[in-house]
This record gives structure tokens, sequence and C-alpha cells, in this order.
């Protein structure tokens, strides 16, 4: 695997291999990696001949400094599970790298409501941090194709239109959430759960497998009132739950409303919020 710090390094290769026509897949990351981005970089390894991924933790992203300083940096570990992918390419740059001074990296698109719901609501600005930085190094990795994660919905889909706006030709592939036995969506945040609330949190998933077995027979309505009956659990906090269009992330009040439905959810326990999300139908 080769490791590079600077974007002129990096062009410079990606560059040549476009030459010869080499399919590029591109995996962004913060770091901190499991099997949830492994999945990514198995995609990607499957279905294009170069693999790159960056591991660039955003701070435009972030609403609390606190947050920040306290997300988890593992990089030698990450280091070692990339290569193990056979990954053949990191791209590990400075926020100086990505944010020069000389040019202007800020975001000029509105997502309208898009970015103002659920984590929008919930995070203030992070969506414009978020598609700040996807925005740079899409410019600089100049992919086929880009991995993302089911796992934040809102966030891909944020990126789709994005990239629509943008008029680009990268595809976006969504990738399927990968869980714990027990069914907890994987996360970077999941360590930070104490033995018992790592054990309450598989409530989560619970909550929206039988969401989705409801909903083939009940009304929305009834399928969200029983949702947060089931999580209304004394050490659970619920951000959101909401059952909304896939695509343009509006909610509906009817399934009849769309032909693409996914309920997207953020519950805190022990102070974690942790995201997970169901496609009912798309």
């Amino acid at each position: 695997m080769k490791v590079f710090e600077k974007i002129k390094d990096l062009q410079h290769l990606l560059n040549e291999s476009r030459s010869k026509n080499v399919a590029i897949g591109f995996v962004p990351t913060m770091g901190a990696l499991h099997q949830g981005h492994i999945s990514l970089i198995k995609a990607a390894r499957q279905s294009c001949d170069l693999v790159v991924c960056s591991i660039f933790v955003n701070p435009t992203q972030f609403n609390d400094v606190g947050d920040l300083s306290k997300y988890p940096r593992t990089i030698e570990k990450d280091k070692r599970m990339l290569i193990e992918e056979e990954t053949d390419i990191l791209f590990l740059p400075s926020v100086e790298e990505i944010y020069p001074k000389d040019i202007d990296t800020t975001n000029p698109y509105d997502f309208g409501k898009m970015a103002e719901i659920m984590e929008g609501a919930h995070r203030p600005g992070h969506f414009d941090g978020m598609a700040q930085v996807v925005a740079r190094l899409l410019r600089i990795v100049e992919p086929h194709k880009i991995f993302m994660g089911q796992k934040d919905f809102q966030q891909q889909a944020i990126v789709r239109k994005m990239m629509e706006l943008m008029k680009i030709d990268t595809e976006l592939i969504r990738c399927p959430i990968i869980r714990e036995p027990d069914g907890l969506a994987m996360s970077s945040r999941n360590v930070h759960l104490s033995p018992e609330n790592r054990k309450l949190a598989t409530i989560i998933s619970q909550t929206l497998f039988e969401a989705k077995e409801n909903a083939k027979t009940m009304t929305l309505k009834k399928v969200k009132a029983l949702a947060l009956e089931k999580l209304n659990h004394p050490d659970c906090s619920v951000d959101y739950f909401e059952i909304v269009d896939a695509y343009t992330i509006t909610p509906i009040s009817d399934f009849e409303d769309t032909s693409s439905a996914v309920i997207c959810t953020t519950v805190q326990i022990g102070g974690i919020r942790l995201l997970d999300n169901i496609i009912l139908f798309e």
C-alpha cells in the first residue's frame, strides 16, 4: 500500500493510472476503521482496479470542539487493516493540505430541507462541513466510483445530490450496513459504550427490524407509534425517529406518498449518539 500525504504526489500517480484506463474506486473515511469501513474497501476492490482510501478527521463537520478532540484516532491499526485488504493507496492529508489558505474550499451548494432535519437539526453546520470535505476529496481523487455506507443514510443522500449539482461523472455506490452479531450497527462510537449500555443498544436495531415488519400491514402512524413506545426506555433518549423518502429525505405521512421509504433514527444511550436506519422499500 502506498501512502500519500500531499495532493500533488497522489494526483501524479492517479493521472498515470487514469491514462491507462484504470478504474479508480474511492472510500473516504475519518479513520478508527471497523468492519463497516472494510466492507466498503471490499466492495471497491470487487468493482475497481485501483482502491484509494482517505483518512481525514474533518474539523468543519464538528459543531462541538469536544467531539472533535474525542474522535478516536487509530492510524497504525487502520493502516494494518487496509494493508490486509490489499488497499492500493492511503491518502493521509493534513488539515492545511485539504484547506489551504490560497483557495476557496467552502461549500457553495444549498441542500435545503435535506440538510435541515434529523442530523441537520441536531448538529448545525454538520452537513455543510461534510459536503465541503467530500467535494474537495472528489476533486482531488476524481474517482470513477465512490463507496459510502448506508448507516449514514442522510449523509450519502446529500452527497448524491451534491454530485448532481457538481455535474461530475463519479458513481456513488451505497453499501449495506454491517451489523454486529446481535444486530447493533457497527460504528466507531460503539467503543465508548459501557457493557450495560452496549447490551441495551440492541434495542435500536430490534425496533427497526420490527418496524419494517409492521410496515407490511400497519399504517405509518401506527408503525411510528409502536417504535417510539419500544424506545421509551429510561436509559434511552431519542433524538429523532423519522420515516422519510429515501431520495429527497422528506418526511412522509403515508406509505402511499412515496415509492422509496427509509426509517432513520438516532438514539442516545449513556450519552453516546448511535445512528441507524432501515430501508422499508425502494
